[in-house]
């Protein structure tokens, strides 16, 4: 049995740092999504190009794929605090400089994309380093795990509803390039709390047991990060299918919406409204799943909370020209969307030992984003070259089919199994667990 640190017994909970954490995430999330809304209708009114738009959406998040395998090694020698300090302030810099450098008329097409880049490259780690606290700020508070993660998430939709709803609402009335300073605003307000409330929490630190930076070690890392996860089939299929669908995601984020509010509805206003509605019912779905989500088989509830918030709003975007009906649509889909994080980090966080936490998380966010790239280009190429009704068809039916997984594959039987052991401790010497793995607390 692992022994309890001396302390362990009588330390008293506290909330401050997990505080702190959902209070940097509200803004910092509610920042992006002022960018999410704002740089798809800045390049649109700058180029009046779906197929650059698509362009841009690559190089912002091309990077991301890179950022994340390289992420989980160096995260913990240089510490979570520090990383996710510095990514939101390189963050709040790249996005800053868009609209400044537009404004004095120096800005070229390739300057944007390489901000954007640089902003993908810095984020994703930032967001990881923040994620894997927090099982570690669950205890601190005296909270478990799962409540913590349905929390985490909640916050995190309720920030991206307002960032949508004001996003919209400034773009109408002063531009996109207004939305951007905000953003680059609350990039550093994030960084203020999360070097403030984060201080003094060990595991926010660096990591003695991270040893030496080296490429071989990186390589080790990665590659240790990268055989668990492929030995864990449910991990697997987790990656692969959020993978599909992130790269969805990102071509109906970064071009179809945007080009379809721009064409059908009421411009910026509208887009702003229904994610707005899509981020308001996620929230919801998430405190519901909080509150009552244990008592129901995950599997079951996974696959619905998917289909519901899923296709259907490819379909119904590409056969209506009104806003009521997307509204509609979004908001149902942003109850199951609500529901599908706190799952998905609760699996995480019981499969996943604490001494490879970084690394696969690392490996799996780099294999979640994958397509990502590949999604904002598809879509504007789509759009160009077909229409974006046949591309919302396309991206549809292609959601579809992707989330019909969860039905078919029996390794997602493992989400209703409970894990063998904690995973908030290394396998103990000698067990299954720990005759299966390689090295489990090996860093």
């Amino acid at each position: 049995m692992h022994a309890l640190p001396p302390d362990e017994p009588t330390r008293r909970a506290d909330r401050r740092p997990l505080v702190g954490v959902l209070t940097a995430n509200t803004i910092s999330i509610a920042g992006s999504s002022l960018t999410l809304i704002g740089v798809p209708f800045f390049v649109l009114h700058t180029t009046g190009s779906a197929g650059r738009a698509g362009v841009v959406a690559f190089c912002a998040t091309l990077p991301v794929i890179v950022a994340a395998l390289v992420g989980g090694p160096v995260i913990d020698r240089i510490g979570r605090r520090r990383v996710s300090v510095a990514s939101d302030l390189v963050s709040g810099l790249s996005v800053g400089a868009i609209p400044l450098l537009h404004h004095t008329g120096v800005l070229e097409f390739w300057m944007l994309c390489a901000l954007m880049a640089v902003g993908g490259l810095v984020h994703t780690p930032g967001l990881t380093a923040r994620a894997v606290l927090l099982p570690h700020l669950a205890e601190h508070a005296g909270t478990t795990i799962t409540r913590a993660a349905g929390l985490y998430d909640a916050v995190s939709r309720g920030a991206r509803m307002i960032g949508a709803a004001v996003a919209g609402l400034l773009i109408a009335a002063f531009g996109a390039e207004t939305v951007l300073l905000l953003d680059a605003a609350t990039f550093g307000a994030s960084a203020l709390l999360v070097a403030a409330f984060l201080r003094g929490v060990p595991a926010a630190e660096p990591q003695r047991a991270a040893g030496k930076v080296s490429l071989t070690a990186y390589r080790d890392e990665l590659a240790e990060g990268w055989a668990f996860m492929t030995r864990t089939r449910l991990l697997l299929g987790v990656t692969v299918m959020v993978m599909m669908t992130n790269g969805l995601d990102q071509g109906w984020s970064s071009v179809l919406l945007p080009v379809h509010g721009q064409e059908a509805l009421s411009g910026a206003t509208a887009i702003g409204l229904t994610i707005s509605l899509f981020g308001g019912f996620a929230l919801l779905g998430a405190l519901v799943y909080g509150m009552w989500g244990e008592r129901f088989p995950r599997r079951a509830v996974f696959t619905a909370a998917f289909l519901l918030s899923g296709a259907t709003r490819y379909v119904v975007a590409a056969l209506t020209d009104t806003t009521l009906p997307l509204a509609v649509t979004m908001a149902l889909a942003g109850l199951g969307a609500g529901m599908l994080n706190p799952i998905l980090t609760t699996v995480m966080y019981e499969q996943v030992p604490e001494a490879l936490r970084s690394r696969v998380s690392g490996v799996a966010t780099a294999g979640c984003e994958l397509t990502m790239p590949l999604g904002g280009l598809a879509a504007g190429l789509l759009v160009d070259g077909f229409g974006v009704t046949t591309a919302l068809l396309l991206f549809g039916g292609t959601y579809l089919l992707t989330t019909l997984a969860p039905m078919v594959f029996p390794a997602w039987r493992g989400l209703d199994r409970a894990p063998a052991v904690s995973r908030t401790e290394p396998a103990l010497p000698g067990s299954a667990r720990a005759a299966s793995s390689r090295h489990p607390s090996a860093r």
